[in-house]
């Protein structure tokens, strides 16, 4: 053991001697992790808000064939005939305003719901700062999530507009569910004369059944209901939901996954080429440490620790630095009135981190290869 500690210090020492080119590896591997870190990042985002789980329980109610919540409208009278459906445990109409349609980075989406049903159908909303009974009270009051508040730096008592809404915030919330960390909550009779949609008609309705196993019964029985009315339905699973709806974002962040890849074939190649280089340049170094007793698998050593030096630099700067910076700009994919935040994970810095390992791994068994395999006598001739 002590005989590897030796040659890892060996090695350190050996990096810091050629700072230039050792600096210039990492921030290449760096730009690589960071590239790869963002990509996972959004895949992981994108995963969490599409992937059905056995524990899910909501119902989304939409207008059949129609996608963005400007072309959704549904009699709100549906409601009551929506909760006497067995298996329904409760639900909730909700008036979606969204300022953009399409994919996009700046996506504001403002909920309007019934002001005494939200906390009961929603019961993990943490209220951060504010007043929730000041929101009960007035009618332009906003309960707002804690990502748009960050991104648009709102607090308690600001008045802001958008999408032709005006409202004053009374309160920002937290939930555990992304979704609502990145709209405003307002009361429905308010955006539906606000949007000028009028009063009685709502983008969607929101239901969540008594059992997991209730999704698709509960799901049937509330499209068959309205099959020949003058607004037909279709109803998905809330994440499958996102899945349809927001198609176009799903795909553009599927398409990244490609430049993940590039991205660690990217770092394979760099770190490769910097330890062949390495060692090609010091055939005169090898040559005299063989000379002095170190063995061909020690030479080949070194370089595979070099490797690592310089790829998990590189990886714990890159990977960390990813995620500070989706943590500093808390960017927001948003489609169809969907929204989908990238927020950093510790699992996926931990992965790039694990990752450039093993990467600088698999780069530095050629250059090691190479370097242990040199004959002392041919060394000593090419220096």
């Amino acid at each position: 053991m002590r005989q590897y500690f030796n040659l890892f210090n060996l090695a350190a020492k050996q990096a810091w001697r050629h700072k230039t080119r050792s600096i210039l590896t990492i921030l290449g591997v760096a730009v690589g992790m960071f590239l790869f870190s963002s990509v996972e990042t959004m895949q992981a985002a994108l995963s969490k808000a599409t992937s059905v789980t056995a524990n899910d329980t909501t119902l989304v109610v939409y207008r059949e064939n129609r996608f963005c919540p400007a072309t959704s409208r549904l009699p709100e009278h549906y409601l009551s005939e929506i909760r006497k459906i067995d298996g329904v445990a409760e639900a909730i109409p909700i008036q979606v305003a969204v300022n953009n349609c399409g994919a996009s980075l700046d996506v504001i989406a403002f909920r309007g719901v019934p002001r005494e049903n939200l906390q009961s159908y929603n019961p993990d909303l943490e209220l951060l700062e504010g007043s929730y009974d000041d929101w009960m009270k007035r009618s332009d009051g906003a309960l707002v999530g804690q990502t748009f508040a960050i991104k648009r730096n709102l607090n308690t008592g600001d008045t802001f507009e958008a999408v032709g809404v005006r409202v004053v915030v009374s309160g920002i919330i937290r939930s555990p569910n992304a979704q609502d960390n990145n709209v405003a909550y307002v009361h429905l009779p308010f955006l539906q004369q606000a949007s000028r949609v009028g009063l009685g008609t709502v983008t969607q309705f929101n239901v969540r059944v008594t059992d997991p196993s209730q999704l698709d019964p509960v799901a049937e029985k509330i499209d068959a209901l309205f099959k020949y009315d003058s607004a037909p339905t279709i109803t998905r699973p809330e994440k499958a939901f996102f899945a349809q709806t927001a198609k176009d974002m799903v795909e553009m962040i599927g398409f990244t996954r490609w430049l993940g890849f590039g991205a660690v074939l990217g770092v394979l190649g760099l770190v490769a080429n910097a330890l062949l280089l390495a060692s090609r340049s010091r055939i005169k170094e090898g040559a005299i440490l063989q000379t002095i007793g170190f063995q061909q698998q020690s030479i080949g050593l070194l370089v595979v620790f070099e490797g690592i030096l310089l790829g998990l630099a590189g990886g714990i700067l890159g990977s960390f630095g990813a995620a500070g910076f989706f943590s500093w700009q808390r960017f927001t994919f948003g489609s169809e009135g969907l929204t989908l935040a990238l927020n950093p994970s510790s699992s996926v810095t931990l992965a790039g981190i694990v990752i450039a390992l093993v990467l600088a791994l698999l780069s530095s068994v050629w250059p090691a290869f190479e370097a242990a395999r040199r004959p002392i006598v041919e060394s000593l001739r090419d220096s």
